[in-house]
């Protein structure tokens, strides 16, 4: 069955209203911060529901494990157009540049206890923490916001973007923070093209409401930051990087929701091997199919989502083995004992039986399992990306090599 496209709207108030499709911006030494143009030269749209359906279970995929729940993040988009909302996205060539954004999203674990550390007779009211971080933050800056923008690619925080621009009136913008997603603040690429994330506005499901005026870097945002998650039963809502959009770009994977919808797409669709449609789609790399040899093994520390999964190879895999780490997202792979891919570069698993992705730690014995790489964003792979986010940041003592330097591209089956 085909998949109706969404509604196509001309240029708004916030358009630029040039007519050529972007040709995607590049960082200063020149390399694209998108893998591909995916626009196709369309402006502001609002999104149906099979196009925000596509958007979110492809950013899930993307996600590398993270991001998020999927189902969560669908059940906030469909409030809000049930609630005669319009969620709608605007290309990043068609928004003024003194047009404000700010970043809205929830941080915290990915399993959380929903207990908090104090007793409290306060009712809590889940779903509007990154409303109220914003409002708060626009509070703050005596500034309104003019769109919003991802902080990452993934089921919940993809939506999280989405759902508060409809609830603000406004439309989120096509790109986000990382081009995947990430465990800690400071993994983003605003980080990485120095762009301050405070002032920051946060809030918890309590209605508690906090500013952060200034951080000494991201390191300490992330250390406070995680810390109230933790106080506030296991995540908050955050809104941060504010700044004028023509300010921010540089920091920006752009195009990057209407990536995540043709990857949604090809996953959805199907009269497709689902494995063959994902690498076509990516461009992406075959690493592995098998089986789950165990539920997955995982804690929660420190406000994170730490664990393992393993898998035994079937079809041209057989015989091999597979094991992932995560720290809330998928950072390290490795084929036989050996290391296969590492961050920044994604990892992605995908359920081939049901055609979902594969979320961090809800792995489960038994599940066939394809093991997509992708490789990051452009402004991951420079010195202070890998520096910022490769294996040795989180303590393995490798080198970032590149997905393409150890696998053929592409490798469809």
């Amino acid at each position: 069955m085909s998949i109706p496209h969404a509604v196509s709207m001309g240029p708004g108030a916030l358009c630029g209203g040039g007519a050529n499709p972007p040709s995607g911006r590049k960082d200063r030494r020149g390399l694209s911060l998108c893998r591909v143009d995916w626009s196709g030269g369309r402006r502001m749209r609002t999104l149906d529901t099979d196009s925000l359906e596509r958007i979110l279970v492809g950013a899930a995929l993307l996600g590398t494990g993270g991001g998020g729940s999927l189902e969560k993040g669908l059940e906030n988009v469909t409030r809000e157009r049930k609630a005669g909302r319009p969620i709608r996205l605007a290309d990043p060539d068609e928004v003024s540049p003194d047009t404000w954004a700010a970043t809205p999203y929830y941080c915290g674990s990915l399993a959380p206890t929903g207990k908090t550390p104090f007793r409290s007779k306060v009712a809590p009211h889940e779903d509007r923490e990154c409303l109220l971080a914003v409002q708060t933050l626009e509070q703050y800056l005596g500034a309104k916001m003019g769109v919003t923008v991802a902080t990452e690619l993934g089921g919940g925080n993809t939506a999280a973007a989405l759902a508060v621009a409809a609830q603000l009136g406004l439309p989120a913008l096509d790109a986000d923070g990382a081009g995947r997603s990430v465990p800690d603040l400071q993994h983003s690429t605003y980080f990485v093209a120095g762009i301050p994330i405070a002032p920051m506005g946060i809030a918890n499901k309590y209605g508690d409401t906090a500013i952060i005026r200034e951080v000494a870097d991201d390191f300490h945002a992330e250390a406070l930051v995680r810390a109230m998650a933790v106080a506030s039963g296991g995540h908050v809502g955050v809104a941060d990087h504010p700044g004028k959009v023509g300010e921010i770009r540089k920091g920006l994977v752009e195009r990057s929701l209407t990536f995540s919808e043709r990857v949604g797409g090809a996953i959805r669709d199907k009269g497709r091997d689902v494995t063959d449609a994902v690498l076509e789609a990516t461009e992406g790399y075959s690493l592995f199919e098998g089986i789950a040899a165990a539920n997955c093994k995982y804690e929660d520390r420190d406000g994170f989502t730490f664990g393992e999964m393993h898998l035994r190879g079937t079809g041209p895999d057989r015989g091999a083995r597979y094991r992932v780490w995560f720290k809330n997202e998928n950072i390290m792979a490795w084929r036989n004992g050996k290391v296969d891919v590492t961050a920044p570069d994604l990892v992605c698993l995908l359920d081939v039986d049901t055609r979902k992705p594969v979320l961090n730690p809800w792995l489960k014995k038994g599940q066939h399992i394809a093991v997509i790489g992708l490789p990051a964003a452009a402004i991951w792979r420079t010195s202070r990306g890998v520096e910022a986010f490769g294996p040795r940041y989180f303590g393995f003592k490798v080198n970032f090599v590149p997905i393409e330097k150890r696998h053929k591209r592409p490798q469809k089956r």
